[in-house]
């Protein structure tokens, strides 16, 4: 390994100088010894096979591409080239068909069925079924709130409409409306090398319920209790590798948290809210390509 290891951080074709957040991570990284830089993982000039590591960050159009995704993944990984969070563990969590892989293994999950491409009646059987007076829709693979929709169970023909654009696009999620979320927010606990490093709540605007930014949402810095931080940490502790970086994303249901999400591939890490955040992830990366000072 050289004595300043070459490392991209993998970005998208529409933040080619990476992320306000992915920005302070290239400062870390440079402070701490390496000779890193933004590379958008799309773009066929790239030579991947120069780098000692790269980085997934900010790709976030990878739901998009998902087959030049995939693609891009087996490359890095043929080629043997150090990548995190690893091509397997992204592969993985980039089908939200995961939180029921994590239900099993014991973690507590928002409740979630999932509906086979193209199979819309689908949809409504199983929120009669449930007794859900309110419901989430979303693609299994998706990212960002794309095609993220709340409908009430007494289904509109606007909701039929909804529901069978959103199924046809390939297999579905369906999820009980969480009335947390609009009310309180939603909690991100996020883990640097399977530590916990830091805390955030996201919260919706008056006339939204998806909390992204993107939508019109907001994020602020939050302590998280000690128990809480245990038991988002039990989605870490399912997993077969602990991961670069995680965002834990869920909500109190009284004393317990149920996941919503567990981000390993692209998520804000809202480094600039944890105060040694950004170096921490730095020294993770430089310690795994074992360049560590």
């Amino acid at each position: 390994m050289p004595m300043r290891p070459r490392i991209a951080l993998a970005t998208y074709q529409h933040a080619p100088n990476l992320a306000p957040d992915d920005r302070l991570l290239l400062r870390a990284l440079r402070d701490a010894g390496a000779d890193a830089e933004p590379a958008v993982w799309s773009s066929p000039d790239v030579i991947w096979e120069t780098f000692d590591a790269v980085i997934i960050r900010s790709c976030w159009d990878y739901h998009l591409r998902i087959d030049e995704f995939r693609t891009w993944l087996d490359r890095l990984d043929g080629s043997r080239i150090p990548t995190w969070n690893s091509p397997d563990i992204v592969l993985w969590n980039s089908n939200k068909r995961y939180l029921l892989d994590l239900a099993n293994r014991g973690v507590s999950t928002i409740e979630t069925r999932i509906v086979r491409c193209g199979e819309a009646s689908e949809v409504e059987s199983i929120v009669r079924a449930e007794g859900w007076p309110r419901f989430v829709l979303k693609p299994a693979i998706s990212a960002s709130g794309y095609e993220t929709h709340a409908l009430e169970s007494a289904l509109t023909k606007p909701a039929y409409e909804t529901i069978s654009r959103v199924t046809a696009l390939g297999d579905t999620l369906v999820q009980p409306f969480a009335p947390e979320i609009p009310l309180v927010g939603e909690l991100s606990v996020v883990f640097l090398d399977g530590v916990f490093s830091h805390g955030a709540i996201k919260r919706a605007s008056p006339t939204e319920f998806r909390v992204q930014t993107e939508h019109g949402g907001s994020v602020s810095p939050i302590e998280i209790a000690p128990r809480t931080v245990e038991q988002a940490g039990r989605a870490i502790r399912a997993l077969p590798e602990i991961p670069l970086y995680a965002r834990v994303d869920g909500f109190l249901r009284g004393d317990e948290f149920l996941l919503m999400e567990l981000e390993l591939i692209e998520p804000n890490l809202f480094l600039e809210l944890g105060p040694d955040a950004a170096a921490m992830l730095a020294r993770a990366i430089m310690r795994r390509v074992g360049a560590e000072n």
